[in-house]
C-alpha cells in the first residue's frame, strides 16, 4: 500500500523579494499532523519560509508540495484552497469589524483538508474571543487579537497552519493557552508550521525543529534528539 504524501515536502526553495535572494535551497518534509517549529535569529529567513510556501514573496523557485501537489507555480489563492492557513505576526484584525465579523469575513476552503470549525467549536476552544465577540476587533487585547487571527483560519476549514510568533509579546497565561490549542489541534489531525522566539514556548510542541540562518537550513532534527542538540542550538541562536 502507498504512503500518504507529506503534507508538506519543500526542495531547494529559493524566493526573492526584488533583487533580494532571501532563501537559498530550503528543504524540509512534514507529515499530517506533525509540528514543525521553525528557529533562526532575526533576519534569518523564517518569516520568508511561510510566505514563500503561500506565494507571498516576490518570485520563488524549486519545490513545494502540499498533500503531494506542485504548487511552485500556482498564485495565492489556489494554494489557500490545498487547505493552507498563515497567521502572519501582524495579525491582521480589522479594526471597523467587531470580532464576530472578523471571524466570519474569510470564505471556507473548496480544498481545504479539514471540516471547518463551527462558531460554536470555536467559542468552546476560544471562551474568551465569545465574551468578545461584539466588541471591535482592535478593541480587543493583544492575545485575545491573536486566538481571534487563529480562529480565523480554523473556521475556513484548512489543516495546514502557518503560525508567525503568536507568542511574541503575550502574557504567560495566554502563551500557555496558545500551547493547549496547539496541542488540542495536533491531536485533531492538523499540520503545523510554527516560526518562534520563544524556545520554551515551541519545545514541548513540536515533532521537528530547523534552524535557518542566511536562507538556509543549517540543523534538522526530530524532537527526541533535542536535548543533545542544545549546545548547538544556544550556539546557533544566541545574539
Amino acid at each position: 500500500m502507498q504512503a500518504a504524501p507529506a503534507a508538506i515536502e519543500i526542495v531547494d526553495l529559493h524566493a526573492w523579494y526584488g533583487e533580494s535572494h532571501i532563501l537559498h535551497g530550503v528543504n524540509l518534509s512534514l507529515a499530517k499532523g506533525q509540528v514543525l517549529t521553525v528557529l533562526g535569529r532575526n533576519g534569518a529567513g523564517r518569516t520568508t519560509t511561510l510566505r514563500a510556501i503561500m506565494g507571498l514573496t516576490g518570485s520563488r523557485r524549486g519545490s513545494i508540495k502540499i498533500h503531494g501537489v506542485e504548487t511552485i507555480a500556482m498564485p495565492t489563492h489556489r494554494i489557500a484552497h490545498l487547505g493552507l492557513g498563515y497567521c502572519p505576526e501582524e495579525r491582521g484584525i480589522f479594526a471597523s469589524l467587531t470580532a464576530e465579523e472578523n471571524l466570519r469575513l474569510p470564505p471556507l476552503l473548496a480544498g481545504g483538508g479539514s471540516q471547518p470549525m463551527s462558531e460554536a467549536q470555536i467559542y468552546e476552544m476560544f471562551p474568551n474571543l465569545a465574551e468578545r465577540r461584539h466588541s471591535p476587533g482592535t478593541r480587543l487585547s493583544g492575545g485575545e487579537q491573536q486566538m481571534l487571527a487563529v480562529a480565523r483560519i480554523l473556521r475556513t476549514g484548512a489543516d495546514i497552519l502557518l503560525l508567525d510568533e503568536i507568542s511574541e509579546g503575550l502574557a504567560p497565561v495566554i502563551v500557555q493557552a496558545l500551547g493547549r490549542m496547539i496541542r488540542t489541534l495536533k491531536a485533531q489531525g492538523f499540520t503545523i508550521v510554527m516560526v518562534e522566539q520563544n524556545f520554551r514556548f515551541a519545545a514541548p510542541l513540536a515533532d521537528h525543529f530547523i534552524v535557518i540562518e542566511h536562507g538556509e537550513v543549517v540543523v534538522s532534527f526530530a524532537a527526541a534528539e533535542l536535548a543533545e542538540k542544545q549546545a548547538l542550538l544556544d550556539e546557533l541562536l544566541s545574539v
